[in-house]
């Protein structure tokens, strides 16, 4: 599909000269006004922005300030395009946010060769984004599968719970729950994220993590240390790096999601919203699949006790905004666990 070009100016003399060069190669909006171009957003997203400098009643310099403003717009690249060649503007324009300008009257080649220029450089860009989650995902399962491995009690909940993370998350949403932050996330970044959360039982010893039977309270405190050692971990990590957004969900997954509404969890303590959402959102999560699987001490519950169990620890152990939307999925958590129930079923066997 050709991309998307918008271009700005006063001018109809110069809408058109560039509509002509360029319509060959791109779907291309031609905009008399900063305000038509901010109405026309609301309708269709473009690939670039050629945008006059010089225009009446808002100017170019006023037009970008709000694109780079609104999180909708502000990843568009914004070509100037202008009668002006001072140093000055030229340090503005790049200041603001502009990826380049082009001086009035342009030339053909010259205004195809940099709208190319830059259009590429998305396409690489996405291309090697692409490439840094497919990597990060494989290192993510890698990292799962070695604790699912030692922790011979838990078959398939990682698995479990990045599907039922998913189903949580798109409720969210459309129940309008802690939308506003959940929307300056990367939700495809979080949910693989969450596969992460127990990465502190790497250094719980065997006889603790594979006991047969309940733990004592000596083994339950060692047990309750995995939160802390899974925020070191991954800590460690960060530091080692970028500290991308997808390690920032990981270690706060891991250190909070034993926390408790009512400041009764552990390791920390902490109460209500001073516990992350990561946190909150997998520790309802993590429970249900708990009480809903099988150990070698206890039988699974059924799905109808187990969201009774989630429901009586709402206000008390969960955030009661994040549990009565999980209670209210509780059909789709039936349904996708039992799909997870087959699928590991077909594995062993």
């Amino acid at each position: 599909m050709q991309k998307m070009i918008f271009v700005v100016d006063d001018s109809s003399t110069n809408l058109a000269v560039a509509e002509v060069a360029l319509e060959q190669l791109y779907r291309v909006i031609t905009l008399p006004s900063a305000e038509s171009m901010f109405a026309m957003l609301k309708k269709v997203s473009p690939d670039l922005i050629l945008l006059d400098i010089e225009m009446p009643a808002m100017n170019g310099f006023e037009a970008l300030k709000q694109l780079k403003a609104d999180s909708l717009y502000k990843s568009i690249p914004v070509i100037f395009l202008t009668n002006m060649s001072d140093a000055a503007n030229e340090a503005l324009s790049i200041e603001l946010g502009a990826v380049d300008f082009i001086s009035k009257p342009f030339s053909k080649p010259v205004l195809l060769n940099r709208i190319k220029h830059h259009l590429n450089i998305e396409d690489i860009i996405n291309e090697r984004t692409d490439h840094l989650m497919k990597l990060q995902n494989g290192i993510v399962f890698i990292m799962a599968d070695i604790i699912e491995n030692r922790d011979k009690n838990t078959g398939g909940h990682i698995d479990r719970m990045t599907e039922y993370t998913q189903l949580l998350i798109e409720a969210m949403l459309a129940q309008n729950v802690y939308s506003d932050e959940l929307c300056d996330w990367n939700l495809e970044s979080f949910v693989s994220s969450v596969r992460l959360h127990d990465v502190g039982k790497v250094l719980i010893p065997d006889s603790i993590l594979n006991k047969p039977g309940p733990l004592t309270g000596e083994e339950f405190e060692v047990m309750k240390t995995h939160p802390s050692e899974g925020k070191r971990i991954i800590d460690n990590i960060i530091n080692r790096t970028e500290g991308a957004e997808f390690l920032r969900n990981a270690k706060l997954s891991a250190a909070f999601h034993h926390e408790c509404w009512n400041g009764s969890g552990y390791p920390y303590n902490m109460r209500q919203t001073d516990i992350p959402l990561q946190g909150r959102i997998v520790a309802v999560v993590d429970v249900y699949d708990a009480l809903v699987s099988e150990r070698p001490y206890k039988k699974p519950f059924s799905e109808t006790e187990a969201i009774d169990i989630i429901r009586e620890g709402v206000g008390e152990r969960f955030d009661p905004n994040i549990a009565n939307v999980f209670i209210d999925i509780k059909d789709k958590l039936k349904e996708a666990h039992m799909k997870m129930i087959q699928r590991f079923s077909f594995v062993d066997a």
